[in-house]
């Protein structure tokens, strides 16, 4: 049976939080692909293909997105050890310094978001967000 209620409050809470990534990425002139790369790139250096994996784009995207990004100063690659043909991105100083003002902001405009409900919501929230996540992973 589907919900409708839930299908539009998340609809509409996508919405939010999509425009909120959207505003702080503009403000940086980054995209909103841009900054889901430099949140990626945060944490991990991954190969090109498995950078595109995580960001749902194509080869010849995801070498696009790279390169602006590269020519801007916040990433680079680096081919591997073990095999030259594949290339890792990694994150630049710059890029990470970037990724950082953009992750507080997006914080403090969700504790904005979220500053009338109660504590105990906010850890219910949080909890059923993340068995969602993880729900979602599942093959």
């Amino acid at each position: 049976m589907i919900d409708d209620d839930l299908v539009d409050a998340l609809a509409q809470l996508s919405f939010l939080v999509q425009n909120a990534l959207a505003e702080i990425a503009g403000r940086h002139d980054l995209s909103l692909i841009q900054t889901r790369m430099l949140g990626i790139l945060r944490d991990h250096e991954p190969t090109m293909q498995d950078l595109g994996r995580h960001l749902g784009l194509d080869k010849s995207s995801i070498s696009g997105l790279v390169d602006r990004a590269q020519r801007r100063g916040l990433v680079t690659r680096v081919p591997t050890a073990a095999d030259r043909r594949v290339t890792l991105v990694s994150i630049t100083d710059e890029g990470r310094r970037l990724a950082a003002q953009g992750a507080a902001e997006f914080a403090e405009h969700i504790a904005a978001l979220t500053a009338t409900l109660p504590p105990d919501d906010r850890r219910t929230l949080t909890a059923l967000a993340n068995r969602v996540i993880t729900a979602s992973r599942i093959p």
